[in-house]
């Protein structure tokens, strides 16, 4: 079997907001594989990049997936950034999902079987004020789900001083508390938006009593050193990693064991086998894996192929597959009781619906610029 061509596709499933970036790689027996790459929105950036691996792709075996990894990541010779590896990241699960349906096995069939039978999730709640934060909150944990995620703080925290972004941060996360009770794990996204770890610390010790799941990203990725100083001084578990890439990204974060938690992103931090490298390394430290995923049906079947193989799992993040996202894929992941459930089909176990893609062209899109109240740059 060799590869022949790929395609992209790049879907604008809202008319605003990210792109969703999909692969499909062809091969001569008839045998298609699909990827999702990470939109930083330099998203034609990303295609480009996608395209061009396939000069190397074409004509190869496509089962070959370490050493097709292994050719396109070190060919660069320097280190590769969010686009690149967003790319590399796509292929790579294609590659995956070409391989388990040549062998006729789901990929965590290919990858030593599964260490469990379904996946616990969590999904995210909105809302401006505690009042329509914990309403929301109440009615996705009626839809079953366990665990919720949100940012504890409240809106423009950029124009408002510490104290008052801490006050109110405690009152959304006490709304929610109050409301979905102690057996529902309330998950907190700081989104690494504080330069300062003492403060960080202060926004910790002030949620300890509301017993948090886990707060994400509390400082930046790039000092390892100051995240173990927020993590050594509160008992909140410490969750970090989106933004890194490979296994070689989180070596110190991991050897520091610096967070509880790591959140590597299947679609961008080198693809699946990528994450499982990394959820290995973190198990040497006894530390647990949470992958990060906002994205698309596609991006949800990889990460739980990922979930049911690492035995250092801890929970995953998931956008539950309503209105547009349902048509997107022929047949997404199903979500039952708190838990998605591990597809029985070879491959990955989806299908991209390709009339339903062109309904929503790709748009142009930016992440916002955050401008704190003195005019000068914030963190986002």
């Amino acid at each position: 079997m060799k590869i022949v061509g790929l395609e992209t596709f790049l879907v604008n499933p809202t008319g605003r907001g990210r792109n969703w970036i999909y692969v499909k790689i062809r091969t001569d027996e008839g045998i298609e594989g699909v990827g999702e790459a990470f939109n930083t929105g330099k998203d034609k950036a990303t295609e480009a990049v996608i395209h061009d691996y396939g000069r190397w792709l074409v004509g190869k075996d496509p089962t070959k997936v370490v050493y097709h990894w292994q050719a396109l990541y070190r060919s660069s010779r320097f280190p590769l950034g969010t686009v690149s590896m967003g790319a590399l990241s796509a292929v790579e699960q294609a590659l995956w999902d070409i391989t388990g349906k040549r062998y006729d096995a789901p990929v965590y069939k290919l990858l030593g079987g599964p260490c469990r039978e379904r996946v616990r999730a969590y999904t995210h709640v909105h809302g401006d004020t505690p009042e329509e934060l914990a309403k929301n909150a109440s009615s996705i944990v009626r839809k079953g789900f366990t665990a919720i995620k949100f940012a504890p703080h409240p809106p423009n925290y950029l124009r408002k001083g510490v104290n008052a972004v801490i006050r109110e941060a405690f009152e959304r996360v006490k709304a929610v508390r109050d409301v979905v009770g102690e057996d529902v794990d309330i998950c907190l996204d700081y989104h690494g938006v504080e330069f300062s770890p003492c403060n960080a610390v202060k926004m910790a010790k002030a949620l300890e009593p509301l017993k948090p799941f886990f707060l994400e990203e509390p400082v930046l990725h790039e000092n390892v050193e100051a995240l173990l100083e927020v993590k050594s001084k509160t008992t909140i578990p410490i969750a970090t990693g989106e933004r890194l890439f490979t296994r070689y990204g989180f070596r110190e974060l991991i050897e520091k064991r610096a967070a509880d938690i790591v959140q590597p992103d299947p679609i961008v931090c080198g693809g699946i086998l990528e994450t499982l490298r990394i959820a290995s390394e973190a198990e040497t430290r006894y530390m647990t894996l949470a992958p990060h995923n906002p994205f698309s049906p596609v991006a949800t079947a990889v990460c739980v192929h990922v979930d049911a193989c690492a035995p250092n799992f801890l929970i995953q993040e998931y956008i539950p597959d309503e209105g547009v996202r349902r048509k997107i894929v022929k047949k997404p992941i199903r979500f039952e009781d708190g838990y998605l459930l591990l597809p029985e089909e070879p491959g990955l176990g989806i299908e991209l619906d390709e009339k339903i893609l062109s309904e929503y062209p790709f748009r142009p899109w930016d992440r916002e610029v955050a401008i704190k109240e003195d005019g000068s740059i914030g963190l986002v």
